[in-house]
């Protein structure tokens, strides 16, 4: 590890605050990542724990879309320890020219070093910064680098990023045998969370297996304490599988999946597709297999060329007359599930995360072929034809329809002087940065927070009942029922193709119900409400979930509030142990006297009294429960609540879910709700 290069200057006492040359460090070699991990892995939680796992599996899958690679297999080992092996060619190990080093510990002890680069080691990768590897290595404990390559396999080990020793061959290969083993434990001193998720895992390298047909990908979970399991993907499809899966739960309006893989001007194009009878859209677009949550170049030209060849096949065969308008955009993507995948020698994104691809060429290239393929497909399948036209011409109607609603909505707020509906209590402050809208359930957990809030930030929007379920209505539906039509006028933002986020009136928009199986449904239809209409919300991190106690202790004139009953465990033993200390011993206690409670109820008020102190348990139903003073103590004062940030980790994951709770399918949500029944604490009945 070269050493820590620091530019120094000697001060006095005087001027020991100036910001001068002597203020810079230059940290060199893999130091920068250990000092801020979040800069190349987002976090030092779960995130960042799992994106380890991804950096060196996308090596893997950069030798499988180069044509070297065809398995992958990822074992959770004991002692929290983590191998990824690929068949691919091997990590080179001859030496460096320039630097006079073995190219394996260059790979793994330098940023920026890799053979995504120049131009002979990979034509299309995912991995383009170079950082993947070597990161991992920087915030391991313990890497093992073992590459089988030229008859021979050769191994490095690292402490914290360090070789321990040279690279060195320890044996002989079988025949041409090739690949690659990295195996890392995460370092303790730079993670929060160190235990790995098997259902994270499986999800992000499942879709992986989509994107790269042919490949397969094995995940071996070898850990102590756990029953070995494994589990395979492999598919021969590909994103036509992929558009198959994401559907599982819906309803196809078409038997047949439409399917492309088509290269032009060295960018390889890949396009899934089927329409379901929902009325939302899910698209995916990846570039070299990293999910462009935003979009980008390759999916406004998909859509383009969707639009343009569901009109010219519409007017072709005379199901559009001349009177009629064009179906839109917005039309023809009603209920389509897609799925877009380029790979291409240069990809650029626009940010850190890799959310937008912003490679302007793309564009046209998709354009050109998702027009000449799909005019063709639908020319070949005129029931599949049919029945997307049929679905299209529905949604444009419906279109028309939720714009009349929506204008209405707007012109009655406006003659009315005012867009805020009457039963919001807002803020003074118009400062959207600072302001904060907390969504209750019902008029008297809305009367307590009105009375306990700060009305300098924070607005309160009382709802009536359980809002209606947007997962299976129009937007013109949902604009008729009042209190989604008052949240969506609070916001400010509007809805739909009219949505501005820009408009957004509170940075902090937080959702506040009971803890009971109705505050449950009703944060649901929330949370499908948000992610269904306003997920940038989502992403900008402007939707948030309060976090009430459950209990109230009191025991003489101290209080303290619990949230959880894993904390409520914990507190009763250490009252137990406290008036275990206090109660007389066995000789001098009067034989009349009952045995103390050793477990306090918790579906009512209950007042034990041990050596003389009486404890007061009481278990929150509902936020109306609890006095001003008390919700804004426990809930609503910025120096003390808890609040849980709402963000999507796994898209697909999020819309199957959704999908299963609150579509129109009983079956998937009644398997949802007995596999996961064990799990459930708190049932109110």
């Amino acid at each position: 590890m070269p050493k820590t290069a620091k530019i120094t200057k000697k001060t006095t006492a005087k001027n020991s605050d100036q910001y001068d040359a002597g203020s810079i460090t230059v940290l060199e070699g893999l130091e920068p990542v250990r000092k801020r991990p979040g800069m190349y892995i987002g976090n030092t939680a779960s995130e960042g724990l799992h994106h380890l796992i991804w950096e060196v599996v996308d090596n893997a899958i950069d030798e499988a879309m180069a044509g070297y690679c065809t398995e992958a297999v990822i074992r959770l080992l004991p002692d929290r320890m983590v191998s990824v092996t690929d068949n691919g060619r091997g990590i080179p190990v001859d030496i460096h020219k320039k630097t006079k080093t073995s190219a394996l510990e260059l790979v793994m002890t330098k940023l920026h070093a890799g053979g995504k680069f120049g131009d002979g080691g990979y034509k299309v990768s995912g991995g383009l910064h170079g950082v993947g590897v070597s990161v991992v290595n920087a915030l391991s404990e313990y890497t093992k680098a073992e590459v089988k390559r030229d008859g021979k396999i050769w191994i490095q080990e690292y402490r914290r990023g360090k070789p321990v020793k040279k690279v060195m061959a320890k044996g002989k290969t079988k025949g041409k045998e090739t690949g690659t083993t990295i195996t890392f434990k995460p370092d303790a001193e730079i993670f929060t969370v160190l235990d790995f998720n098997l259902e994270t895992i499986c999800n992000h390298l499942r879709q992986q297996a989509y994107l790269t047909k042919g490949v397969k990908i094995s995940i071996i979970d070898q850990r102590e304490n756990q029953t070995e399991s494994m589990y395979n993907f492999y598919f021969e499809g590909g994103i036509s599988s992929y558009v198959k899966h994401l559907n599982g739960h819906t309803e196809p309006k078409h038997p047949n999946v439409f399917y492309i893989d088509k290269e032009q001007d060295d960018t390889r194009v890949e396009i899934a597709l089927q329409y379901t009878d929902e009325y939302k859209e899910n698209s995916f677009a990846f570039a070299n297999n990293i999910l462009n949550a935003e979009g980008g170049s390759h999916i406004v030209g998909l859509r383009i060329a969707l639009t343009r060849s569901i009109n010219n096949y519409a007017r072709k065969n005379e199901i559009l007359k001349e009177k009629d308008d064009n179906l839109s955009g917005e039309d023809s993507r009603e209920g389509l599930t897609v799925v877009v995948s380029v790979k291409i020698k240069d990809p650029q994104f626009e940010g850190q995360t890799k959310a937008k691809l912003g490679n302007a060429e793309v564009r046209p290239i998709v354009d050109a072929i998702m027009y000449e393929s799909f005019n063709t497909w639908l020319e070949e399948h005129p029931r599949d034809a049919e029945a997307i036209i049929g679905k299209c011409i529905l949604a444009q109607k419906a279109r028309i329809a939720a714009r009349t609603a929506r204008e209405t909505v707007l012109r009655k707020g406006a003659l009315e002087g005012l867009t805020l509906p009457g039963k919001l209590a807002d803020c003074s402050s118009r400062d959207a940065t600072k302001s904060e809208l907390f969504i209750v359930e019902g008029d008297s957990a809305g009367g307590s927070a009105k009375q306990g809030r700060n009305r300098e930030f924070q607005a309160i929007l009382p709802l009536r009942g359980k809002i209606l379920n947007v997962e299976r209505a129009r937007l013109d539906k949902m604009l008729a029922n009042n209190e989604i039509k008052s949240l969506v006028i609070a916001l400010g933002t509007n809805i739909g193709e009219q949505f501005e986020i820009k408009n957004l009136r509170y940075h902090r928009i937080v959702i506040m119900t009971d803890a009971d199986v109705d505050g449950a449904h009703i944060r649901t239809l929330l949370l499908t409400l948000f992610y269904r209409y306003f997920p940038e919300l989502i992403r900008n991190d402007h939707l948030y979930i309060a976090q009430p106690p459950l209990y109230r202790i009191q025991k003489g004139s101290t209080v303290k509030y619990v949230y959880s009953d894993e904390e409520l465990k914990i507190l009763k033993k250490e009252f137990e142990k406290i008036n275990s200390e206090k109660m007389p011993s066995k000789k001098s206690a009067k034989q009349t006297n009952p045995e103390p409670p050793t477990e306090y109820q918790t579906d009512e008020d209950v007042t034990p009294e041990v050596a003389g102190v009486k404890i007061n348990v009481q278990r929150y139903k509902g936020l109306g429960e609890m006095n001003p003073e008390q919700l804004w103590d426990t809930t609503m004062d910025p120096e003390k609540r808890i609040m849980k940030l709402v963000r999507i980790s796994d898209i697909a994951k999020a819309d199957e879910t959704f999908d299963i709770l609150m579509g129109s399918e009983v079956a998937p949500r009644k398997q949802f709700i007995h596999s996961r029944a064990k799990n459930v604490k708190n049932l109110d009945i």
